[in-house]
């Protein structure tokens, strides 16, 4: 078995788990909700939600695998009581990280297609109707969607293979470096647009009356879902990085820092598709669609939108490979700890497999595109299982975990995460009982609602 490596910095960590939380729901998901529920008022909302659901149970997850020093794969092993059966759930996390990525290496490759056919130049002279093809075109040819699926792990699976401190760490640093300055670049141009204050106005601005219009609890729900979905707990992602760390820091004050950048990107990806879309007179409540239908068609009317464009998407590319490389470095990790693999082996197995697994996605786009399952074609459904089950129920399992006497326990949860200097995890009675009796319930309504929604919408 090869020894453990470490993270060389703090920097690191933070940075790497925040690319592990940041992805494209935080660029296409949380404006186009922000749209549909009103804006301002919504935003606050989601805020809140993020301190009382999301937060917590990221301390818990960097508590579980810092305190093991193992991967998911192992650390309940490690940490459970003896004779209980916490181990089980290590299956169900390696089935998660496999599954979001069998959909997500697709969109991932997306990003970067239309990073390079923006800096080509495919959209200059195009009209609304051929944008929309050229979305269409890429979505309906399989070889061209393989390539990119394909190129995007071959990347991460590079990455990962010079090893943790060498690859991982420093790559995702520049990388993210990167994506926060290409950010910062294309919110000042967007807000400097003429037009542009409508949208900063229409996003930044509380509005109660656009929250009753579209619906009470559908909005707070709504919120719910975003603040918790967001930081992708639940699956071992994050347990990972912090198995990496030392004691010498205090993980609420490192679960703050994250949780800062996810909530930074994604509030300033509003402030980019905002002011462009009313500058333009472009509707941003439109799904996914405003990714790869409706910025493109901005960019087009912008001055030096081939410029801006190209930097859009090759933020939007950083996002979605900082994830792919985080969650294949907790795969490869998996084989390290379960198996004693060395690196090389762990990368070359699962790197074949991850490739294999993701080509039915693809597929399901083109030529098994008349398959589907409850109205879900694969890269749906995948995406339901991973978002709507496993996310939510693995959250749970963590909760439990950490507060239950039958698993790790309350009090070795609170010396792990209070171990070091900084911020401390609040350890009084009130915040114990809506921890264990609260907190878990509403997960649990989050998951219910994922169903009724499908059912009835």
């Amino acid at each position: 078995m090869e020894k453990r490596e470490k993270f060389s910095s703090r920097l690191g960590f933070i940075l790497i788990s925040a690319g592990c939380a940041i992805g494209l729901g935080n660029v296409w998901r949380f404006p186009y909700i922000t749209g549909a529920y009103g804006g301002g008022t919504f935003v606050l909302m989601y805020l809140f939600f993020l301190l009382i659901l999301g937060l917590p149970i990221v301390v818990m997850e960097f508590a579980v695998g810092r305190g093991s020093q193992k991967s998911s794969a192992m650390s309940f092993n490690v940490l459970e009581p003896k004779g209980s059966k916490w181990h089980i759930f290590r299956y169900f996390t390696m089935a998660g990280n496999f599954l979001l990525m069998m959909f997500y290496t697709t969109i991932a490759g997306w990003m970067l297609a239309y990073f390079f056919k923006m800096l080509t130049g495919t959209f200059e002279g195009a009209d609304t109707k051929q944008v929309e093809l050229i979305y269409g075109q890429l979505t309906s040819n399989r070889n061209e969607m393989l390539f990119w699926m394909i190129l995007i792990c071959v990347i991460a699976l590079l990455i990962c293979s010079l090893g943790l401190e060498k690859g991982v760490e420093k790559i995702t640093k520049w990388m993210m470096t990167s994506l926060f300055l290409i950010l910062l670049i294309l919110v000042i141009r967007a807000v400097t647009l003429p037009g542009a204050g409508a949208g900063l106005e229409f996003y930044l601005k509380p509005d109660l009356g656009k929250i009753q219009e579209a619906g009470v609890s559908e909005a707070v729900f709504a919120a719910m879902g975003q603040s918790f979905f967001t930081l992708s707990v639940g699956a071992g992602s994050l347990a990972i990085f912090g198995s990496y760390i030392g004691k010498e820091r205090s993980l609420a004050g490192e679960a703050v820092s994250i949780t800062l950048l996810d909530t930074c990107v994604a509030v300033m990806a509003g402030l980019i598709i905002f002011p462009a879309c009313f500058a333009f007179g472009v509707n941003p409540g439109q799904g996914p669609g405003l990714v790869f239908v409706t910025l493109p068609n901005v960019f087009r009317e912008m001055p030096g939108g081939r410029l801006w464009g190209s930097l859009f998407f090759l933020f939007m590319t950083f996002a979605a490979l900082s994830t792919v490389i985080a969650v294949f470095q907790n795969i490869i990790q998996y084989a390290l700890d379960l198996w004693g693999w060395e690196l090389k082996k762990s990368v070359l197995v699962n790197g074949i497999l991850l490739i294999l697994l993701s080509v039915p996605c693809v597929l399901g786009l083109t030529d098994w595109s008349g398959f589907t399952v409850a109205g879900k074609n694969i890269m749906d459904l995948e995406d339901f299982i991973v978002s709507n089950n496993l996310l939510p129920l693995g959250s749970v399992v963590y909760l439990l975990f950490c507060v239950s006497r039958y698993g790790w326990g309350w009090d070795n949860f609170i010396q792990e995460a209070n171990a070091g200097k900084g911020l401390k995890f609040p350890v009084c009675k009130a915040v114990r009982f809506y921890l264990t009796f609260i907190l878990p319930l509403i997960i649990l309504g989050i998951f219910i609602q994922g169903y009724w929604s499908m059912i009835v919408g």
